[in-house]
């Protein structure tokens, strides 16, 4: 029997996840995700970096971690290759070590890159192993944002490997609806294999508690920044956006926490101390938890700065739903998924333009009841729509039914365990 037929008796269906760009449990997506299937009664594996702090074998809730160090080049396209190749062979390695313990009934690697296509088929051709293609972001388009480029050797050759990966994969779960387009149309997939799976934040862990002063630096009003500081990542807008808050209007009253980091960091710490804005503008780099739930408790904004492009415009930025959980009100700019995320949570300003930005957010921080009612409105969505618990019914029906624990009807072929890992 191959493992697609079903797990063996006595024993859990087996899971590996793999990720790249973040260690696990800092991907809150995966996270969420590997604690799904945990309770849920599957044996789960995670392959990616190792993070701060990590080792490079852990048990972490009931969640195997195995670790490689993480290896970043840098130096444009030709750095790009060289992490992604370290990447594969550490990858590789590893899965291999994983698999001794018996074989994978689902196999899902998480982008970008996508690279693991060949992973997925040794263990389909070995072990009869499903994929899942966890679709995170378009790196064709990520590319473009990056580099401008569509027509070089580089950009088709990103169109072949995701190409490859819809092709591999037998299921694909899709952050929101553009990308499950994408899926359909780029990647040739049936809709029946498609599942939109948004981002969604946890509401019983991300809510607002009692404002904690201090964040404020001595100041009336706090503005904050949470989210990676990459090239398309907009927060050089968010700065230029400061600085003509704070040198050009003059609102000395506004304190900015930039929390976060990325390939950009050194250079916008740079910016920040060149605009003059060094007192007013925090840039801790990355926090602890407690840090930013003590930010954004105390905040009276959140940015959501993401230009225009490519990317941008059909991506679900989860910042933006994590200042929502937190009854945060929102300044971004008018992006199609945004609006789609954040409804009436936010205020949407023409795309990339600073001296709107900037006025925007001054307007939002002089009216607090404004505030409050784009506030709640942020929080009752999360609750009622975007939070992981109604994400995460969709995600686990693509495990049931690639293990056999359900047909496609929807009847169930076994009974499935719930396991209580606190237990």
């Amino acid at each position: 029997m191959s493992v697609h037929d079903g797990a063996p008796r006595g024993r859990l269906p087996r899971v590996i996840v793999i990720v790249q760009n973040l260690p696990v449990p800092f991907d809150r997506r995966v996270w969420l995700e590997c604690q799904s299937l945990i309770e849920h009664g599957y044996d789960v594996t995670v392959v990616c970096p190792q993070g701060e702090g990590t080792s490079a074998s852990q048990v972490v809730d009931g969640v195997r971690i195995l670790g490689y160090p993480a290896y970043a080049p840098g130096g444009g396209a030709l750095g790009y290759v060289i992490e992604y190749a370290w990447s594969f062979l550490a990858t590789a390695r590893l899965v291999w070590t994983a698999r001794r313990d018996g074989p994978f009934d689902v196999m899902q690697a998480c982008n970008p890159p996508d690279i693991f296509w060949p992973l997925a088929r040794w263990l389909r051709g070995r072990d009869g192993t499903r994929f899942v293609f966890d679709h995170h972001d378009l790196c064709p388009e990520l590319y473009r944002s990056r580099f401008g480029d569509s027509r070089g050797a580089a950009y088709r050759g990103l169109l072949f490997l995701e190409r490859q990966t819809f092709r591999t994969a037998d299921r694909v779960t899709s952050t929101n609806d553009s990308y499950a387009a994408v899926a359909r149309s780029r990647g040739g997939k049936s809709g029946d294999d498609v599942t939109v799976v948004r981002t969604g934040p946890d509401p019983d862990r991300l809510r607002r508690r009692e404002p904690v002063p201090a964040r404020r630096r001595g100041r009336a009003h706090l503005v904050a920044y949470l989210g990676v500081m990459g090239p398309q990542d907009g927060v050089d807008l968010a700065l230029a956006a400061a600085d003509v808050v704070v040198n050009q209007m003059g609102r000395r009253d506004i304190a900015f926490t930039f929390m976060g980091s990325g390939d950009s960091y050194p250079d916008l710490v740079r910016r920040r101390d060149e605009l003059g804005l060094t007192d007013v503008v925090e840039m801790p780099g990355r926090v602890p938890d407690e840090f930013v739930a003590e930010v954004l408790s105390t905040a009276d904004v959140g940015l959501s700065p993401d230009p225009m492009n490519p990317l941008n415009d059909v991506s679900t930025m989860n910042k933006t739903m994590e200042y929502m959980a937190f009854g945060l009100p929102v300044v971004a700019f008018d992006l199609a998924e945004t609006r789609v995320s954040a409804a009436d949570a936010a205020d949407y300003v023409r795309p990339n333009d600073v001296l709107e930005y900037a006025r925007a957010l001054v307007d939002l921080v002089d009216d607090p009841a404004r505030r409050a009612e784009m506030g709640g409105h942020g929080r009752e969505r999360v609750e009622r729509h975007l939070a992981w618990r109604h994400q995460q019914q969709g995600y686990l029906r693509v495990f049931d039914e690639l293990t056999g624990r359900i047909r496609r009807d929807g009847d169930s072929d076994v009974d499935v365990p719930r396991v209580d890992v606190g237990a």
